[in-house]
């Protein structure tokens, strides 16, 4: 993962753009407010290095554990980096982005930029949001249609306890006697509701994820997920890893709400990682969400000039 090739604004210079070849800034630099031209700038012609200056007659011993005068180390002048500009502390740089040239490894001037990976930028948590609530709507109305004669037993099996309490509230009444049990069956049923709710919701989401990264929330929004590694499909291994950490919890809702506490913190929990912004079923499947372009870039367009720093 690196920063692609073109003109950035200079972070040493923010009234200055050069171009950064992806390892390091190559050429003379240009005014911020210029159209950069096409491709990287021409090389600059060789400049013959200044001639030290002659020796003064006489030199003067340095006495014993002292430098001689005008003393700048064994590599020589301009050895290590050079001071950091503005005064910026240094950042420690993103996993794989290069840094430029006369800076620590592993430092960046000032803020890093936002990664993005296989060239995309990171997906918004409000659309990530989005999808998400686009997806719970499907898999509701699937459940609807396949659970729901499950649930309307479930319904009838709770009607005696849900009655006398409404009963009690109605009159007023505060007696200690306990309310009628459920029926049966009510157990039975609320297994089988959470065992088909679960693969009904694996059974649309783990297939087109495996295939191409999206379910129809992430196609609607405009964003996918993709892994970390390579810009490739997911796959069904893949998939599934991503799906367990989020949906398999769904079984756990008997248990007086674990599964949906657990689901709850996987929700949010992309809000607090950075930089990029997983969640834990993405840590899990080593996958991230990027923002697919909503139209294709012209080729060779360089009308609106880029001034992100690399």
């Amino acid at each position: 993962m690196s920063v692609a090739p073109g003109w950035y604004v200079d972070p040493a210079d923010p009234d200055t753009r050069r171009y950064w070849d992806g390892e390091g800034w190559v050429g003379a630099p240009i005014p911020v407010d210029a159209t950069p031209p096409e491709g990287p700038p021409p090389a600059e012609p060789a400049v013959a290095p200044p001639a030290p200056p002659a020796p003064a007659p006489g030199p003067v011993s340095p006495a014993p554990g002292h430098p001689p005068a005008g003393h700048v180390g064994p590599a020589g002048p301009g050895a290590g980096p050079p001071p950091h500009p503005g005064g910026w502390p240094p950042h420690a740089a993103p996993p794989g982005y290069a840094v430029p040239p006369g800076w620590p490894p592993g430092a960046w001037p000032g803020r890093p930029p936002e990664p993005r990976p296989h060239g995309l930028p990171l997906a918004g948590y409000g659309a990530r949001l989005v999808a998400r609530l686009i997806d719970f709507a499907v898999v509701f109305a699937l459940n609807a249609a396949v659970n729901g004669w499950f649930v309307w037993r479930l319904a009838q099996e709770f009607r005696p306890t849900f009655a006398e309490w409404w009963r009690r509230v109605e009159r007023g009444e505060m007696t200690s006697e306990p309310l009628p049990q459920p029926g049966a069956q009510a157990e039975s049923l609320l297994v089988v509701i959470l065992l088909i709710a679960t693969a009904l919701w694996l059974a649309y989401e783990v297939p087109p994820m495996a295939a191409g990264g999206q379910t129809l929330g992430k196609r609607l929004v405009g964003i996918k997920a993709v892994p970390l590694a390579a810009d490739q499909p997911l796959g069904v291994g893949r998939a599934l890893r991503r799906w367990n950490t989020l949906g398999l919890p769904t079984l756990l809702w008997y248990c007086c709400g674990l599964g949906l506490l657990l689901q709850l913190l996987d929700a949010v929990s992309p809000l607090f990682d950075h930089p990029m912004r997983q969640a834990l079923h993405d840590k899990r499947a080593q996958t991230v969400v990027v923002q697919l372009p909503r139209t294709p870039a012209p080729k060779n367009d360089r009308t609106t000039p880029p001034g992100d720093t690399p």
